[in-house]
């Protein structure tokens, strides 16, 4: 029980980072990144291709976290600019549209080109006692990352111009141009930190068991997961949802077992909707 409450952490950690980027960018445009996990596997995919021709591993990861961060800038700086020309669900539409295609034409590349590659990042170490539980140092290494990582974001989104800018573009797009912010860098700036976040989830996940193209779905279906219980555009709601998900996946999966957990993830969202259609730290639409 207690193993399972601790493996539940490590896992909502990754949870939330992953649910954050999708937020970030639904909170920005309305428009649901239906290509997130194909955008993150990508990440881990070149880290693994660049480690296998001798490049270390901490240039092989920064890498990897800008292929992932310059595929969404590049479809920002591209064809969601005539997403970004529409209005209302004909926006939200297309954009899922776009997103979709893109994840498919990912996976296919994946899928085709290669389809065996894994990432798989092998931390020496002993294992540490955490609470009489002992853990691997891979998972504590990997949720050491997240939760600094999210330090970082919470510090720049509170405490920097550009931060600030991002939260006020979320919150009202017309108060914001007309306080001076430029709405179009700050969705460039986003796709871009979106893309990185993504990349680095993946990273850390291979810290724990290997990552391939086969994850690329899954990847997408947990970001929405967090993201609905979280509350669509807040990133310290994608947090706390991806923990308290990654809790009852791991405690799903030690009373039941992993083959209903997904299900298990998809009723919590559902009930989410029923019981609070803005997610917990959302705000209600009006």
């Amino acid at each position: 029980m207690k193993s399972a409450l601790l493996d539940g952490i490590v896992l909502g950690l990754q949870y939330g980072l992953l649910g954050v980027g999708l937020t970030l960018i639904y909170g920005l445009t309305g428009v649901l990144n239906l290509a997130h996990g194909q955008i993150a596997v990508l990440g881990a995919v070149v880290v693994s291709l660049l480690m296998g021709t001798g490049l270390p591993a901490v240039p092989a990861i920064l890498a990897g976290l800008a292929v992932s961060g310059a595929v969404l800038l590049a479809l920002d700086l591209s064809v969601m600019r005539v997403v970004y020309r529409q209005e209302g669900e004909t926006r939200i539409l297309l954009g899922l549209l776009l997103m979709l295609g893109v994840g498919f034409m990912i996976d296919g590349f994946l899928a085709w080109r290669y389809p065996i590659e894994q990432l798989g990042l092998r931390i020496g170490g002993d294992p540490i006692s955490i609470l009489g539980v002992r853990m691997s140092t891979g998972s504590l290494l990997a949720s050491a990352i997240t939760i600094v990582t999210g330090l970082v974001l919470v510090a720049f989104f509170r405490l920097t111009s550009l931060g600030r800018g991002v939260r006020s573009v979320i919150q009202d797009e017309m108060g914001a141009r007309l306080c001076g912010v430029n709405p179009a860098f700050v969705r460039t700036f986003v796709f871009g930190l979106s893309g990185v976040l993504a990349g680095l989830v993946a990273v850390t996940r291979s810290m724990t068991g290997p990552i391939g193209a086969n994850n690329t779905i899954s990847f997408t279906v947990l970001a929405l997961i967090v993201a609905v219980v979280g509350g669509l555009g807040s990133v310290s709601g994608a947090f706390l949802a991806g923990v308290l998900l990654g809790v009852v996946d791991r405690l799903s999966s030690f009373y039941i077992g992993t083959y209903i957990t997904t299900i298990i993830l998809l009723v919590c969202a559902a009930l989410t909707i029923v019981a609070k259609p803005s997610g917990l730290l959302g705000r209600p639409s009006t």
